[in-house]
């Protein structure tokens, strides 16, 4: 099989959550550790950050790496979905896996496949514990694709772990309320291994209190120890004044990623790497600074308000659940434009109804539908956004709905592209 083959095999063979939804997760670790098992169990031979959490784990994962990486340490980074090359989840210092290796890969377990018939998930956490482990990485930084507690990223032991902050997603999978969710991202805290929680919600403290109290896991919130005293969006990213609220002296830092919603994540990563610092971990300030300053270029990091072109300005975000659109919704009111467009569509499995109050009456909506199984029909969501107030055109692809965009905007307007990965991943 050659690289284009290999993947069309793991698609088609193997249930995909991202395509096909809660079908494809087993709800044990079984199927991961016997599969890393037949190459010698790799997940014990790497040193490794875990990071879970609702929104932010992708960008604070990038962000860590980035710096890591800057610091001159090998860094591995495992995250999830990819965008428009399945290797975007798998890198060493930024490069992604080779295709060579991914195909030698899967043709060396299609035996294991037959017999295990493990997720695509689970053969993917596999494959790249095994690159890394392969690869002697002096760390990697790895994301938890769904939950914590039963994810498959959840067999390995950790120098930290992180969880960003808790909001609803996913919850026929992982429970209706806060503190449910809450427990379920929680059970990626590990024995004696200190946790960094980046947000102090309420309802949710005392679930990570209790865990980390009973696993006797040192635990820091971030937002307690840090403290965003400026934020300025520049044309570049983010320019942040920040405090430890130990020492008042504030840390000046620009961030290379736009989005005012960073400022959360830019407080989990200092607290992470204050912990790693004090561990013994060799990461100067001027890593810190220019890892900050570039990560997209070091870790390849896209999606996150990602400004693909100006006149119309054209933006891309993969926020998809409540707290990421309101996030979102947020960083509109700093930006600057005459009329707003939003290409738009969304997976069945999500809590639509609960998303579709956020977004302006005033914008233009175009509708759609990434092409995919799980995707909500582009004429069921317009009449869900209809009852809401939200008017527009249904496009049965995203690139017609993208291309109907730029045909009625304007130079000074906003084209804004969000929903769902899949969406953004298409109009890319």
């Amino acid at each position: 099989m050659n690289y284009q083959q290999t993947v069309d095999y793991l698609y088609q063979h193997l249930p995909m959550f991202t395509r096909v939804g809660a079908a494809a997760l087993k709800n044990d670790l079984h199927n991961t550790l016997e599969l890393c098992a037949l190459l010698d169990n790799p997940q014990h031979k790497f040193k490794s950050i875990h990071i879970a959490g609702t929104n932010g784990k992708g960008s604070t994962s990038h962000m860590l790496a980035a710096v890591l990486q800057q610091a001159g340490y090998k860094t591995g980074l495992y995250t999830s979905p990819h965008l428009q090359d399945f290797r975007e989840r798998i890198r060493v210092n930024g490069q992604l896996v080779p295709e060579e290796f991914v195909v030698e890969f899967t043709e060396q377990m299609q035996d294991a496949i037959a017999k295990i018939e493990p997720s695509f998930f689970e053969l993917t956490v596999a494959m790249a514990f095994h690159y890394f482990a392969l690869e002697q990485v002096d760390i990697a930084v790895i994301e938890v694709g769904l939950g914590g507690r039963l994810d498959s990223t959840n067999v390995i032991t950790p120098e930290l772990s992180v969880i960003t902050n808790i909001s609803y997603d996913h919850m026929h999978i992982l429970g209706n309320t806060l503190p449910l969710i809450a427990a379920e991202k929680a059970g990626i805290i590990k024995p004696g291994v200190p946790v960094v929680i980046g947000e102090t919600q309420q309802e949710v403290q005392p679930v990570f209190l209790e865990k980390a109290a009973a696993m006797q896991a040192p635990i820091h919130f971030a937002d307690q120890e840090w403290l965003v005293q400026e934020s300025k969006l520049s044309g570049s990213g983010l320019e942040l004044g920040v405090v430890n609220k130990q020492q008042p002296e504030m840390k000046h830092i620009h961030l290379d990623l736009g989005g005012q919603y960073q400022e959360k994540n830019i407080l989990s990563v200092l607290s992470a790497l204050k912990i790693l610092q004090l561990g013994g971990w060799e990461i100067p300030e001027t890593a810190v600074q220019e890892g900050l300053s570039h990560v997209r270029k070091l870790t390849g990091l896209r999606g996150r308000w990602e400004v693909v072109s100006k006149h119309p300005l054209l933006v891309m975000d993969v926020g998809h659940n409540e707290a990421g659109i309101a996030e979102i919704m947020q960083q509109l009111r700093h930006t600057v434009y005459q009329k707003l467009h939003i290409v738009v569509g969304f997976v069945k499995d999500k809590a639509v109804d609960a998303v579709l109050p956020l977004f302006p009456v005033t914008a233009s909506y175009y509708f759609c539908k990434a092409q995919i199984p799980r995707a909500l029909d582009e004429l069921t969501l317009m009449e869900m956004a209809t009852a809401h107030g939200l008017k527009g055109h249904a496009y049965g692809t995203v690139q017609e709905a993208l291309q109907a965009a730029k045909q009625h905007a304007h130079k000074e307007d906003l084209i804004l592209v969000c929903g769902s990965f899949f969406v953004v991943a298409e109009a890319m």
